[in-house]
């Protein structure tokens, strides 16, 4: 591209802007032809035409006047007219200086175009240079043209960031507390919040700048808003410090305490003075603010009452509830008397009707005010701050880790229901009482980022009928947060008219219906949900039947078996009891599967329950299985490649050959596919295909075809080089295809190569740099394998680099899931031959050591609860070695069997930390007498040996200090 650096010739502008077009215009549409036109006029011009002013205000008038959105404008034609026009007006001329400033924001707006560097370079300056030299009125213009340059482009800025972001820069004054032009201010904040957008794969903003940035914004943030400042411009500089902030964040790792700023707007109305901000967000179910005075209308308490009164049991009951939640949602944010903090004050609108406006269309309710344009448009601008918060927040969530995250949990979610109380603000305060149906779908986000997960973190919490003690354990917390949650969304539910919003309380609902320990609390959740979803399958909107679908595939799916879910299965379309054929669900999912697509199903879920994990009855089982198998070739291959995973793990399938070879082709197409979700779902059905090979191997040997179990093979093996997420699972496959093979497949040409990249594959994913998850499987993976006899570990070529990788993992690994299955691993070789030379033997038992002598020390305090099976694992291993120890093998032994070294491990066999083993007379401490006893006796064979008295009294001091019937003679 070539851009202009200086003008030359009269007619060389001209001839860049559209002379080359002459004869084409009348082949662009209008639009076009006269942008081009304007164009070669705006060329033709020089700084010496006498008549220069006026043709220019005409030429910029003419240009401001097109509506651009759509139309097909190169890039190099804008840069190339704006860089000519700078040239053309001098900063005196204020009124064109602005009308250049409005080109240019509306240009590079409509056409969403990125100015090259040169450009870029060219007309930075020249804005810089209009602000020094224009008058104060100018400045909003140029500002908001200058924002509209830099948007992205950050790091070309670098010759400009000391002038704008520097100790005294133009930006830094213009965006300071104590400017008393507001508007000026947020133009200053948006130009900076524009600097820090970052364009995925390309580098952002560098430091120091990107920090002085994130200041002025927290600066913004947490200032009191003046006195005598207009509405809708507090507003808007509330919405780029947040923006900016949002940018910032996505291209960081950051503080979690960040997030009380993000929550102090999530209840936004610019009608009080500013959002009072805690210093500090506490990791505990803490008070965060002080308390608040609820102010309440007598008309709300009214109606209130009335609703009491006449709310009747069951589904009418929570319908009146839900018709509560439609009421507030009327409710205008203002300041409480006893704080300046942002607190909802539950007070209907004058006039308000039974049907909410907010009820009235799609769009936000506050365009269309009853009492006047203007107040609409302040709570339009409110609302777009309080969404601009949330965006915010959830930009938080992505890049704080989880486990940091999960201590704030109660910040943002209530543990019991909080109905007028203005000092509790949470996201579900957000959903059920919001205005604004944007602002409700941005919570229901950010709840469902929340929410994805969260299955470990809320795996605790359990919900039993206990007295009450003195303090409430963390577990009846998340019981009772999970628990009002459940009612919240559901009340959301039903008030809900806006089908976006009801899409996205529905996908927020499947995301916790997930994550929720079911067997861990009482009976009751799902039913009422069960039935009130059931209606909107059938809703007028496309996503909400989709979500819907979602929904009742993560019910079926929940978490072990349930008996409430079979009985929701069971029961008819009508709710009453259907006890033979198919349940309603399968027979609408065949349904929609099978009837010509018309966009009203979906790419969700066309499994069964795993409550009938005996497979699907009698008479649609052969349909089911033939609809996946077509649909995995169709457009709907992630579901139905993720449903084929779920199948093959029925017993009644499991022992089906045809089937099982069936869906492994399946599989393997997919795992080809050009999407990652894709390939995400064929990986982790291929390991249940793999699991199925194991649990049936006896008869599956003998059927599978050598040509299939190469394919398997192969596709695992290119699997374990894609993604995390696919890799997890390829991992796990590749483990259990190893051990699959037969002695007979093992010794032909076609597999030694396929098995030689398989096992580089496992140990090469031990030892690099990828997710835990995919570490802990890869360790799996190669304990599997070393399960077959066949492939003559110790002796192959692969030996070395995998007891290599497993040593390193055990001994070393920070995470101690992954050095529990790397332990596993390395107790699984039956035979000493099996783990090489004396010194490979002996480097084996020395990461053990080191390993156990390390297991009770963690950087993070999160992994100690994995200690104690990392111990027992780790005094396995150790003594399934001493078993199989050979002469040869004791000089590699003794050095760490006395001293401290050799104290410490005795300590550690004979003590162990679960509490089957309490009191020292648990199955495990069992074990380890048996196995230490048996392997006493072998040592005692190599009596007169070096070093085999040492072995001798070491096991001898474990015996005597482990309980349990010791036949063996000390």
């Amino acid at each position: 591209m070539t851009t202009p650096v200086a003008v030359t010739t009269r007619s060389s502008p001209a001839e860049k802007l559209g002379g080359s077009m002459a004869g084409q215009e009348s082949s662009f549409p209008a639009p076009h032809a006269q942008f081009r036109g304007r164009c070669r006029r705006l060329g033709g011009l020089q700084p010496s035409c006498p008549e220069l002013r006026t043709e220019l205000n005409l030429l910029l008038d003419q240009l401001i006047s097109e509506n651009y959105s759509g139309a097909e404008i190169r890039p190099e034609e804008i840069c190339t007219l704006l860089t000519q026009a700078s040239r053309l007006v001098p900063p005196s001329q204020e009124h064109l200086v602005v009308k250049l400033c409005q080109l240019i924001h509306q240009l590079l707006n409509q056409l969403q175009v990125i100015v090259d560097e040169p450009t870029l370079d060219t007309l930075v300056s020249y804005t810089c240079q209009a602000l020094y030299s224009c008058s104060p009125w100018t400045h909003p213009e140029v500002l908001l043209a200058m924002s509209a340059l830099v948007y992205a482009n950050g790091p070309q800025c670098k010759r400009h960031l000391p002038e704008l972001l520097g100790p005294s820069g133009l930006l830094m004054r213009y965006s300071a507390p104590s400017q008393p032009d507001m508007e000026l201010r947020q133009a200053a904040v948006h130009c900076m919040s524009s600097l820090c957008m970052g364009l995925p794969g390309k580098p952002c903003l560098e430091q120091p700048y990107r920090g002085v940035c994130f200041k002025t914004f927290l600066q913004t943030l947490q200032c009191p808003r003046p006195p005598e400042g207009d509405d809708i411009v507090y507003c808007m500089l509330l919405q780029s410090a947040l923006k900016g902030l949002q940018y910032y964040l996505n291209g960081e790792n950051c503080s979690v305490h960040q997030m009380n700023l993000a929550d102090s707007f999530l209840l936004c109305n610019t009608s009080t003075s500013h959002a009072e901000v805690p210093p500090v967000l506490y990791p505990a179910p803490l008070s965060q603010y002080d308390s608040v005075t609820v102010v309440k209308s007598s008309t709300a308490s009214k109606k209130r009452k009335s609703h009491g009164r006449d709310r009747k049991s069951g589904v009418e009951g929570r319908r009146s509830e839900a018709e509560d939640v439609q009421e507030e949602r009327e409710v205008v944010p203002t300041r409480g008397q006893a704080s300046d903090r942002w607190s909802p004050r539950v007070q209907l609108v004058s006039g308000a009707t039974p049907s909410p406006s907010w009820k009235k269309g799609s769009s936000d309710s506050e365009v269309s005010d009853p009492e006047g344009g203007m107040q609409g448009k302040i709570r339009l601008y409110q609302a777009r701050v309080r969404l601009s918060s949330l965006h915010c927040f959830l930009s938080l969530l992505k890049c704080v880790e989880k486990r940091v995250l999960f201590g704030y949990w109660s910040s943002f979610l209530p543990d019991a229901p909080t109905p007028g109380s203005a000092s509790t603000l949470t996201l579900l305060t957000i959903v059920l009482k919001d205005p604004s149906p944007k602002v409700r779908a941005g919570s229901l986000q950010v709840l469902s980022a929340l929410l994805d997960g969260s299955r470990g973190f809320l795996s605790t919490a359990e919900d039993v009928s206990v007295p009450r003690q003195a303090f409430t354990p963390l577990s009846a917390t998340l019981a009772a947060s999970l628990r009002e949650l459940h009612r919240s969304l559901s009340l959301a539910l039903l008030a809900e008219s806006s089908p976006h919003t009801l899409t996205q309380v529905i996908k927020c609902l499947a995301h916790l219906v997930c994550n929720v320990p079911y067997q861990r609390l009482r009976p009751g959740l799902l039913s009422p949900l069960w039935k009130q979803i059931r209606p909107y399958i059938r809703h007028r909107d496309v996503n909400v039947r989709v979500s819907c679908l979602t929904l009742l595939g993560a019910l079926v799916s929940a978490q072990a078996p349930l008996t409430e879910v079979a009985q929701l299965l069971k029961s008819g379309d009508g709710g009453g009891a259907s006890e033979e054929g198919p349940c309603w669900l399968l027979q609408l999912c065949m349904c929609l599967v099978t009837k010509p697509r018309d966009g009203a199903h979906s790419d969700s879920d066309s499994a069964t329950s795993p409550a009938h994990r005996n497979g699907p009855a009698d008479k649609s089982q052969v349909m089911c299985m033939t609809m996946l198998l077509g649909l995995t070739y169709g457009g709907n291959s992630a579901a139905a490649v993720r449903a084929l995973g779920v199948y093959v793990l029925f017993p009644c399938l499991q022992e089906d050959v045809m089937f099982v070879v069936d869906a492994a082709n399946a599989i393997l197409a997919c795992l080809t596919d050009c999407s990652s979700n894709v390939r995400t779902m064929a990986a982790w059905s291929l390991g249940n295909l793999a699991d199925t090979l194991i649990v049936n191997m006896e008869l599956l040997r003998s059927e599978v075809s050598d040509l299939l179990l190469l394919k398997m093979l192969t596709a695992a093996t290119q699997a374990s080089r894609d993604k995390d997420r696919v890799k997890s699972n390829a991992v796990r496959a590749l483990g259990n295809l190893l051990y699959f093979l037969g002695p007979e497949q093992i010794v032909r040409p076609q597999f030694s190569s396929p098995i030689e990249e398989a096992m580089h594959a496992l140990t090469s994913t031990v030892c690099s740099d990828v997710t835990m998850k995919v570490r802990w499987n890869a360790c799996y993976g190669l304990g599997n394998a070393f399960r077959n006899p066949s492939l003559n570990l110790g002796s192959a070529s692969w030996s070395a680099d995998a007891f290599s990788a497993l040593t390193g993992a055990v001994a070393s690994c920070r995470n101690f899931k992954v050095r529990i299955n790397a332990a596993a691993a390395l107790s699984v070789p039956p035979l000493r031959q099996n783990y090489g030379d004396a010194a490979q033997f002996a480097r084996v038992w020395q990461a053990l050591v080191e390993a156990l002598e390390g297991s009770v020390d963690s950087a993070d305090f999160l992994e100690y609860r994995y200690s104690s099976s990392l111990r027992t694992q780790l005094c396995q291993a150790l003594l399934h070695l001493l078993s199989l120890c050979q002469p040869e093998d004791l000089a590699g032994l003794t050095p760490s069997l006395s001293g401290h070294v050799g104290s410490s491990l005795v300590q550690h066999l004979t003590e162990d930390g679960s509490p089957a083993a309490e009191g020292k007379d648990g199955a495990v401490l069992q074990g380890r007498v048996q196995v230490a006893s048996e392997a006493l006796v072998r040592l005692r064979e190599f009596s007169g040996q070096t070093h085999a008295d040492t072995l001798v009294d070491f096991l001898e001091d474990v015996l005597r200090s482990l309980p349990g019937d010791r036949s063996a003679p000390f």
